[in-house]
């Protein structure tokens, strides 16, 4: 829409047509908005795009195969051939590192988002109707968090096999109850407040009322959730790994290779375990950052 701005009548000149500045709007906007308002934040995402980048084409431009062996190269230090060392096989460990992000991170998204699906839908119909439902949901809840939730990862991938699926499931399961704990609690706050009872006059149902006004409003508490959970997603990957119940070798996988290079830290060879670790702190750093972020940009109260 143009506004008309009329001239002064001396001039002689037609009334003229200002357009009128466009307001930013959207979530792009929004993001962008966050993203300068927090240096913080803008960095956590730039080291995420990172892990991203590296996962994606990162197993296409590494230097070397990493499951190459080369037996006269075994055990090589950091050099401008091989800058992260070689392994006991010679397998080159920066190629192996960044190979291994691609896997860290889809164990990790899986599990988190998977988790995050089950759990809202648990929490929403609990804190929502109430009753004996809630309580029979709770008392599920309960019972999963009554186990060391590690122990209990172990014992369901052991159960189960360890492949990577079996990982990702087991990892979920015991996420499960932090974003349905958080969602209810929401839910139940929100259920009788002055827009949803607005929303129900209005003609909605319930399903429509709980997704499209009592939940978004949820989202934020449960977005720093899943910064930590897919920090913790890893390390519980990785930590399986290193007990050998989880990717199996010779699969390139963070918590392998630190398991495997801790063997040979005694007699020297640092540079085995050391970078592996390096990354698997980068990948739980930039997570941890990430959930101030994460809480902005989806807040309904802050898109203004």
């Amino acid at each position: 829409m143009a506004t008309v701005i009329n001239a002064p009548a001396a001039s002689g000149q037609p009334p003229r047509t200002v357009k009128p500045a466009v307001a930013k709007s959207g979530a792009l906007a929004h993001t962008l908005y966050v993203l300068r308002e927090n240096p913080v934040t803008a960095l956590s995402f730039g080291m995420f795009a990172f892990l991203v980048a590296s996962a994606v084409i990162g197993p296409s431009i590494v230097p070397y195969d990493p499951l190459a062996t080369n037996s006269a190269m075994a055990l090589q230090p950091p050099s401008f051939s091989h800058w992260f060392g070689t392994d006991n096989l010679g397998r080159d460990v920066f190629s192996r590192v960044i190979v291994a992000t691609r896997l860290d991170l889809i164990i990790s998204v899986a599990a988190v988002a998977l988790s995050f699906v089950i759990g809202s839908v648990i929490g929403a119909i609990a804190g929502y109707r109430g009753g004996w439902l809630d309580m029979v949901l709770n008392r599920f809840l309960d019972i999963i968090m009554a186990f060391p939730l590690f122990v209990l990862a172990m014992g369901i991938v052991a159960a189960l096999g360890n492949s990577v699926a079996n990982i990702i499931y087991a990892t979920a399961i015991i996420n499960i109850p932090f974003y349905a704990r958080v969602v209810r609690a929401e839910v139940n706050i929100r259920r009788e407040a002055g827009f949803t009872q607005a929303a129900r006059l209005a003609g909605n149902s319930d399903a429509r009322v709980l997704a499209l006004h009592i939940f978004p409003n949820a989202l934020p508490p449960m977005m720093v959730q899943v910064s930590l959970n897919l920090g913790w997603a890893i390390l519980n990957a990785a930590g399986l790994s290193f007990i050998g119940l989880g990717v199996r070798p010779p699969t390139p996988e963070w918590g392998i290779m630190v398991a495997e290079g801790a063997n040979f830290i005694v007699s020297g060879e640092w540079w085995l375990a050391l970078f592996p670790g390096l990354w698997l702190m980068l990948a739980v750093f930039t997570f941890n950052l990430m959930g101030d972020g994460l809480r902005d940009i989806v807040d309904p109260r802050r898109r203004t």
